[in-house]
């Protein structure tokens, strides 16, 4: 089978690696790849936003399947391009990923259907931002740049000095660029955040093992927002019934409003969610797989991909057996010197050659020189453990990380260290 994967990052590297674990024949070509996915199959120099390229590319290569991993293309209606040339692909078209190409477009969403969500709402110039602000004086408040800014665009403020602050850089100064046109501010939710991705043909849907990502750079939730440093799952806390009421008061009625919207959601539906003492509440969508979770959900799913994915296309999810296994796993992820700021980059990475049993390696930020791999990114490598409880899968992550050296490498050491929800 040819698989064309889209994307450049630690995710990307995870789903080349399970679709050749499932397939060893696959073809896998992967647009622009890293040096992880080179090592697997073919890397394309071509952009995992340009279109046209993509497009040119897979009408001539005929791949049986593309699956895009990042947001990016997905915003930019790639799935909208493919399907309209007759070409086989995963992910939300772009009417559906606009619910994360616009934070705006989607806190109005979850007000509109009734949704369990933080109060808050949407600004397209910065004096009503900085009106809103004032006239809801309680702290923190969470501000957050409408677009895509790769993990980055949300900022806790803990005082008004600090939410003037943030709203000057976001829509005046323009820190994200375009995402910071318009923003939107919401209430703080105290509780227990969680990752669910939720698999969806639009009428069916799967909840894979709910995750735990950890967002801030430093250890004890310390430091500025990332794009993730770390991921377990699946969560101690998250029993059948609580799954069940995740469903339920979450899932369902998101898909019924999808519906009711005329949007058509087939692909991967990742709900962050906070647990409050009220019940669980949204705090955004993403409209594919999360970047660290996936790297640790892949090795608890023992149905093939290329069949699930296959699935959920033809809208015949309801159909299928999605299996799981009972194993947990842990992903620590190396960061670059810099990061979240500017990272360092051309830096000689040791270490990425040793074999320890249940564990991969899975490249980010990479690039291959010669023999040599180099830092490239500012999130250069998730290392990935499973075992048959939790404990053991961190250790044995933590044994594989401390393999690995590069300059200015930074990582937390208190991931899955916090088990309960409070």
């Amino acid at each position: 089978m040819k698989i064309l994967l889209i994307g450049s990052g630690g995710r990307e590297h995870a789903l080349a690696w399970r679709f050749l674990r499932d397939d060893p024949a696959t073809e896998l070509f992967t647009a622009p790849g890293n040096a992880g996915t080179g090592d697997l199959g073919t890397n394309l120099p071509i952009q995992a936003t340009d279109i046209d390229g993509l497009l040119a590319w897979a009408e001539r290569e005929k791949p049986d399947l593309t699956m895009v991993g990042p947001e990016a293309p997905l915003c930019a209606g790639v799935v909208d391009r493919f399907e309209k040339a007759g070409l086989p692909i995963f992910g939300p078209n772009a009417a559906a990923a606009r619910l994360e190409g616009s934070k705006v477009y989607t806190k109005n969403f979850l007000l509109k259907h009734g949704l369990p969500t933080a109060p808050g709402a949407g600004f397209s110039d910065s004096l009503s931002a900085y009106a809103y602000s004032r006239q809801h004086p309680v702290h923190p408040q969470v501000l957050k740049a409408d677009g895509l800014a790769a993990g980055k665009g949300v900022i806790i403020a803990q005082n008004p000095h600090e939410a003037a602050q943030t709203i000057h850089r976001i829509m005046d100064l323009r820190v994200f660029g375009e995402a910071g046109r318009e923003m939107v501010i919401e209430e703080f939710l105290p509780g227990r955040e969680m990752s669910v991705h939720v698999l969806t043909d639009g009428i069916s849907h799967v909840i894979l093992p709910i995750a735990q990502d950890h967002k801030r750079l430093g250890e004890g939730d310390t430091g500025p927002n990332t794009g993730g440093m770390g991921a377990y799952a699946p969560a101690p806390f998250a029993t059948e019934e609580l799954q069940a009421q995740i469903s339920r008061e979450i899932v369902v009625p998101v898909l019924a409003a999808f519906q009711k919207e005329g949007i058509d959601f087939r692909g991967i539906l990742y709900v962050g969610l906070i647990w409050t003492k009220e019940g669980p509440r949204i705090l955004e969508f993403n409209v594919r797989g999360g970047d660290p979770e996936t790297q640790i959900l892949l090795p608890l799913l023992d149905t093939p991909l290329v069949e699930l994915f296959q699935a959920v296309r033809e809208q015949r999810l309801g159909a299928l057996e999605v299996r799981l296994n009972s194993k947990h796993a842990v992903t620590i992820v190396l960061a670059a010197g810099g990061y979240p700021g500017t990272p360092e980059t051309d830096v000689p990475i040791k270490g990425l050659d040793l074999d320890l049993p249940d564990t991969c390696v899975f490249h980010g930020g990479t690039k291959r020189k010669g023999k040599q791999v180099l830092t490239n990114g500012g999130r250069v490598l998730s290392v990935t453990a499973w075992a048959a409880d939790l404990a053991s899968a961190r250790e044995l992550a933590y044994q594989r990380a401390a393999k690995i050296h590069f300059a200015g490498c930074q990582f937390r050491r208190d991931i899955a260290a916090r088990l309960t929800l409070e």
